[in-house]
C-alpha cells in the first residue's frame, strides 16, 4: 500500500495515523542507511526556517536535512528582525512567506501559532513548537527512538519526569504514547503536573483511564512522587481490579524508558522561578540503582539544564545523544514526505490504534468568551482583526470548551439560546451553565457569555433557577425549543477519571 503525505501540514501529533507514523519511521530507516544518496531528491525546493524562540537541534537538524535532500533554505531567528516587530499580523506573514518558500517550518512562544500558519500559507507547514502546547516532529523523533530502542511501540511502559506542566514535548508524547497502547507513570516535580486539558484529552479521546495514586511524597521512598498511571487496554489487569496494589506492582516492575525534561523557566513567572528550580529532581547514578531502573533508557529531548547529572552520560542506558542524532533522518523524511518527493509503499498489515476520535460541536460567535490562556494566539492584539474565537464542545457536565488554537479549556458561566427568544425580547434569557438548560440548547444553538454584565448588556435577562416546572417544559414543547435527545451527543462527552 503506497502512503502519500504530500502537500500535509503537521501542527499537532494527531495529523498522522499510526500508519502515517510508521510510514515516516520507514523513509528515516531507508535514509539513514544511505544518507549520501539523499542529495537531490528535494532538489529545487525552498524551506523557510522561521525560528522566533532560541533552538539548536530542532533548527539545525530541520535545516541539515533540507541541505542534505538537495533543497535550499531561507531563515529567520528573532521577530526582532521581522515585520512582526512593527506589528504585522502572523497571517500576513504566513502568506507571504508561503509565496516565498516550498514548506515551512516554525517555532513561536504563542501556543496555536502554527496552525494559523497553516490555515493562512499555501504550502505545507511544519509545528517546531508553539509555546507550551505541543511539539510533533520531536514526538516523532521520541517515538522513533524507542522503536529503536525497544524494537516496538506496543504496549510501553514509559515515565514521564519532570515538567509535564509547561513542557510541550510531553504533551504530543503522551497523546501518541496512547494511541499505542503504552503504559505511562506520570512522575511530575511537585507544582509541574501534566495539564488537565491534556488528561481530559487521554481519558476522552483515548481507550485508556487514568488511576490516581496517593503514594509516597517529597522525600520518602520513590524519589519524587507519582502523580498518576495512564493505562490502556493492554496494561496490567491488576490495575482495573485493585488500584492501589496494582499500581504498587506495576512501580516495582519498572518502565522501558525514563523521559526526562528540563523546567521550562522561560515560561515561569519570575518570582516563582528561583524556589521551583531548588526543588527540582536531578536523574543521576542513584535512581539507576533504584530497583526496577535496571534495563530502564533514559531520554531526553535536550538541552538539560542540571536535571541530568553528567556521571551518567557513559552508561549505555543513556540514549539522549543518539536520541538527538535520530532528528536528521526524521526530518529529513519528513520534509521529502510532505513535499511529495518521496511516498512509502508500506506492507499491508493491521495498525492497531487505541485512539477513539470523536467529533465535537464547535462554538464560533463572534460574541461570548475568549480563550483565558495568555499564550494563546487568540487572545494577542495582533491577531485579534482575523481570527474568530472558536472552541470544541468537548463536555456538557460541566460545560467545557476547548481552545481549537492552544487546546486550553474553559468553564463558562453563563448560557442562553438563539432559537427560543426569536428575535422577541422579552424571551431572552440567560442562565447558569450549570444549570439543566444546558442540556435543553442545540450546540448550534448556544450563546455563551463571560458574565452576567456581559449577557445583559445584549439584552438577555435572568431566566429561572433550579429545574423546570411541568408548565415551563410544556411551554418549551410548545415553542420547539430544543430536546435532550438532540443534545446527549454533547452531554455524554463527560471526562473518565
Amino acid at each position: 500500500m503506497v502512503i502519500s503525505l504530500a502537500n500535509r501540514d503537521l501542527i499537532t501529533i494527531d495529523d498522522l495515523s499510526n500508519q502515517e507514523i510508521e510510514a515516516v519511521f520507514a523513509q528515516a530507516d531507508e535514509i539513514a542507511g544511505s544518507m549520501s544518496a539523499q542529495f537531490g531528491i528535494c532538489q529545487g525546493k525552498i524551506m523557510a526556517s522561521l525560528f522566533f524562540e532560541p533552538s539548536t537541534r530542532t533548527r539545525l537538524s530541520f535545516e541539515a536535512a533540507m541541505h542534505r535532500l538537495g533543497g535550499r533554505v531561507i531563515s529567520v531567528t528573532e521577530m526582532g528582525n521581522t515585520s512582526l516587530a512593527k506589528g504585522e499580523s502572523i497571517a500576513d506573514m504566513a502568506r507571504v512567506v508561503g509565496s516565498y518558500a516550498d514548506i515551512i517550518v516554525i517555532r513561536h512562544p504563542w501556543e496555536g501559532a502554527a496552525k494559523v500558519v497553516a490555515d493562512y500559507a499555501d504550502v505545507p507547514v511544519i509545528n517546531a513548537g508553539d509555546g507550551g502546547h505541543e511539539h510533533p516532529s520531536q514526538t516523532l523523533l521520541d517515538l522513533y527512538t524507542l522503536k529503536k530502542e525497544r524494537k516496538t511501540l506496543e504496549g510501553l511502559k514509559i515515565a514521564l519526569w519532570g515538567d509535564l506542566k509547561y513542557g510541550r514535548t510531553v504533551h504530543s508524547l503522551a497523546c501518541a504514547l496512547a494511541r499505542f497502547g503504552a503504559t505511562i507513570h506520570f512522575r511530575p516535580s511537585p507544582g509541574f503536573e501534566m495539564p488537565e486539558h491534556v488528561i481530559r484529552k487521554l481519558t476522552t479521546e483515548y481507550t485508556g483511564r487514568l488511576e490516581r495514586y496517593n503514594g509516597p511524597k517529597e522525600g520518602e521512598k520513590g524519589l519524587i512522587p507519582l502523580d498518576a498511571i495512564y493505562v490502556t487496554p493492554s496494561g496490567p489487569h491488576q490495575l482495573a481490579n485493585i488500584p492501589a496494589i496494582g499500581i504498587q506492582m506495576e512501580l516495582e516492575k519498572g518502565v522501558d524508558a525514563l523521559y526526562v525534561t528540563r523546567l521550562q523557566k522561560e515560561r515561569l513567572e519570575p518570582a516563582a522561578e528561583g524556589e521551583r528550580e531548588k526543588s527540582y529532581p536531578v536523574v543521576d547514578k542513584k535512581l539507576f540503582r533504584e530497583k526496577g531502573f535496571g534495563e530502564t533508557i533514559i531520554m531526553h529531548p535536550l538541552p538539560r539544564v542540571g536535571e541530568l547529572a553528567y556521571e551518567i552520560d557513559a552508561d549505555p542506558r543513556s540514549t539522549y545523544f543518539k536520541q538527538a542524532a535520530r532528528g536528521v533522518p526524521i526530518r529529513m523524511a519528513l520534509l521529502s514526505l510532505l513535499l511529495g518527493a518521496k511516498n512509502v509503499d508500506m506492507p499491508e498489515k493491521k495498525i492497531v490504534s487505541f485512539a477513539q476520535k470523536r467529533e465535537y460541536p464547535v462554538y464560533k460567535r463572534d460574541a461570548g468568551i475568549k480563550c483565558q490562556n495568555r499564550k494563546c494566539i487568540s487572545v494577542q492584539e495582533t491577531e485579534q482583526q482575523y481570527i474568530k474565537h472558536e472552541f470544541q464542545i468537548v463536555s456538557g457536565e460541566p460545560l467545557t470548551l476547548r481552545c481549537i488554537y492552544c487546546e486550553h479549556e474553559i468553564h463558562p458561566p453563563y448560557i442562553a439560546s438563539s432559537k427560543w427568544h426569536q428575535g422577541i425580547v422579552e424571551k431572552k434569557r440567560y442562565y447558569r451553565a450549570s444549570s439543566f438548560m444546558v442540556g435543553r440548547i442545540r450546540p448550534e444553538n448556544l450563546i455563551i457569555f463571560g458574565s452576567e454584565d456581559e449577557a445583559k448588556r445584549q439584552g438577555f435577562k435572568p431566566g429561572k433557577r433550579g429545574k423546570p416546572s411541568g408548565n415551563e417544559k410544556g411551554k418549551m414543547q410548545s415553542e420547539k425549543c430544543d430536546g435532550e435527545k438532540e443534545t446527549t451527543r454533547v452531554q455524554a462527552r463527560k471526562p473518565a477519571h
